[in-house]
């Protein structure tokens, strides 16, 4: 039986203003950010920092769990920039952490990888939302982290959408090299950042524009996770025979640490006990969400209302 989602311990002060229908620059990116509620969880080495927006307008029944959104290594709330605005429009609060660690949040208590996130991200919760269920979203890095979460607390996630998930055990052999960009400045730091971008998160050449680029940058230079090793090792398929919730997957078709080997994708999902179903998004690397928002957005809104 579903719990009973609470009213959020620390919730946006006021309804989110209008949000711009598709992040497209750096302009429309600080637009969806002040229209956020920035909320600040204490922790023992520092603050945890979560953006949160909620719908225009009076609730609408019944009332849904709210989404979170796990972001990628290196990364920050802005790996989901251009997804937020359709999930409010279709009536949904939504919830980004800065993992600990990444962004402007602190480091977790110990350790330096993705299993030391769920301890402190449980106490975000529970502060926030008491024992309510969420609907959890993981990319990449956060999709490791969302699967150990799902695993070790059952009752805290209803759906758990992987989008990107490393650590599958379906390409051991896989190798990524990427170009240096410390010391960098002006134009060599924007070409190391484009090379990466192009090699790793994005498969098509028009989508590494300047607001890729300026997201990219920001959110390199605040990480202090930095000697993660945890995504060569098969820790998310050996964990998902533990995740009790209906589990979803969202690819990009084109995501580069799959290539080739695409089809052994939702074999290795399938560990988990209510695997539903995985979506491949054609001409979509592996930052997905922001490769093609349309699709991603329409494949992510299925899965949430299948759940409900």
């Amino acid at each position: 039986m579903m719990r009973r989602v609470s009213t959020p311990a620390a919730p946006p002060s006021a309804p989110s203003a209008t949000l711009p229908p598709a992040i497209r620059s750096i302009q429309d990116l600080a637009v969806l950010e002040r229209a956020a509620q920035r909320v600040e969880i204490p922790g023992e080495k520092g603050p945890m920092v979560w953006h949160a927006w909620r719908p225009v307008g009076p609730p609408r029944a019944p009332t849904r769990p709210p989404v979170v959104l796990l972001h990628g290594g290196s990364g920050s709330w802005t790996h989901w920039a251009r997804n937020i605005a359709a999930l409010v429009a279709a009536g949904r609060q939504v919830w980004v952490p800065d993992l600990p660690g990444f962004g402007d949040s602190a480091r977790p208590p110990a350790g330096g990888d993705a299993d030391a996130i769920p301890a402190p991200m449980e106490a975000a919760l529970a502060r926030l939302f008491d024992d309510a269920a969420v609907d959890l979203v993981g990319f990449s890095f956060g999709a490791m982290v969302g699967t150990l979460m799902a695993a070790a607390t059952p009752s805290r996630v209803r759906l758990l959408v992987l989008s990107g998930a490393p650590a599958l055990g379906v390409n051991p052999e896989f190798r990524l090299v990427l170009r240096s960009w410390s010391g960098l400045a002006g134009e060599a730091l924007a070409s190391a950042h484009r090379h990466n971008l192009a090699t790793l998160m994005l498969a098509r050449p028009e989508s590494i524009d300047a607001l890729a680029l300026e997201i990219h940058g920001r959110n390199l230079a605040r990480d202090r996770m930095k000697l993660r090793r945890l995504s060569r090792t098969r820790i998310v398929v050996e964990t998902l025979p533990k995740v009790r919730c209906p589990v979803v997957g969202i690819w990009g078709a084109e995501d580069t640490l799959y290539r080739g080997v695409a089809d052994r994708l939702a074999p290795a999902l399938a560990n988990a006990p209510d695997f539903r179903w995985l979506e491949r998004i054609r001409g979509a690397g592996h930052w997905v969400q922001y490769e093609d928002r349309e699709a991603y957005d329409v494949a992510l809104a299925r899965a949430l209302a299948e759940a409900a």
